[in-house]
């Protein structure tokens, strides 16, 4: 009963931080982030290695089967293709590299075929090897986790109160499932949500608690960009300085853990995106994403510069 009494106090305390000017925000977040993770910046690029077709019915993703959209078709990439884009993502100042795939889960020959990429990934180009590749297992995991793999990215993309509103072809729980097999096999994990999909604050809170309760190590905070044909596509823009807030909230939330932007963030905030790493964030994803495109690299060197000199001018806090 007391940790019920304290959820909903905590609770209502960061909903109550929704409601502080944003620069008082933005301030206390960044002091948080500046105590707990200095000045390290988090960049990783990922390959969508396996694209459209996806059983799943979530209602944000171009890439579901339910949906018409215009997002690519194809099975999974040969080795080659995947290696050679792990290299590009080293050469461009990546730090981690993400093999994505779409569908519930992968088959046998399919996890046969990334755990061999994964391999030659570790041995022929050093980057730190990421993986979102659906709902696997403990066995899966270790296998994955024994050829190279070091995170694994599972995101549970609203609260739980909220999921089915996103979701129906497979549960919340199905989603904890994943990431609790996941750190059982010794992974880092990666989990985190989109924002602007019609979710209250509270979603989001509730979100990051149980993100926090799970202990996951880095946290994604992507902006719903509507896509035309999903059942999300005329839903209404969320407000930059809501997007910002969420991310100083988290970073309050989450302490040392690393909080980044991922899809959205050029899309929604526009020439606001180095203010997010000024309210929190010290995370990013550089190159595009899975059905999106992103800024250039070179836009995005350029910005990555600009976020450590701020950060070092600390006569700015």
């Amino acid at each position: 009963m007391k940790g019920i009494v304290s959820i909903i106090k905590l609770t209502k305390e960061y909903l109550e931080m929704y409601e502080l000017p944003l620069a008082e925000l933005v301030v206390m977040a960044d002091r948080v982030r500046r105590e707990n993770k200095a000045n390290y910046l988090d960049i990783c690029t990922i390959c969508n290695a396996k694209s459209g077709s996806c059983t799943e019915d979530c209602k944000f993703c171009a890439q579901s089967a339910h949906f018409l959209t215009d997002a690519p078709r194809y099975p999974l990439l040969g080795k080659g293709e995947i290696v050679a884009a792990a290299r590009k993502a080293s050469e461009v100042g990546s730090k981690r590299f993400g093999i994505v795939t779409s569908g519930r889960e992968l088959s046998n020959e399919e996890l046969a075929c990334i755990i061999e990429v994964v391999e030659e990934i570790k041995n022929e180009v050093g980057i730190e090897i990421c993986a979102s590749l659906g709902c696997l297992d403990f066995e899966q995991f270790t296998a994955l986790k024994d050829a190279g793999l070091t995170r694994y990215h599972h995101n549970l993309e609203t609260s739980q109160k909220y999921f089915t509103k996103i979701v129906t072809s497979h549960t919340f729980e199905d989603r904890i499932h994943t990431i609790q097999a996941a750190f059982k096999a010794g992974l880092s994990v990666c989990s985190g949500g989109i924002i602007g999909m019609g979710e209250s604050r509270e979603d989001r809170i509730s979100m990051a608690f149980t993100l926090k309760d799970l202990n996951v190590d880095c946290v994604p905070i992507n902006v719903l960009v509507p896509i035309p044909g999903t059942p999300l596509a005329n839903e209404f823009p969320i407000h930059v300085s809501e997007v910002l807030k969420t991310v100083s909230i988290f970073r309050l939330i989450f302490g040392n853990k690393t909080i980044k932007i991922a899809a959205g963030r050029e899309v929604v905030l526009k020439d606001f995106q180095g203010m997010a790493f000024l309210a929190g964030a010290n995370g990013m994803l550089m190159g595009g994403y899975l059905t999106t495109r992103g800024r250039s690299v070179t836009e995005d060197q350029a910005m990555i510069k600009e976020i450590i000199y701020a950060w070092n001018d600390s006569k700015n806090f």
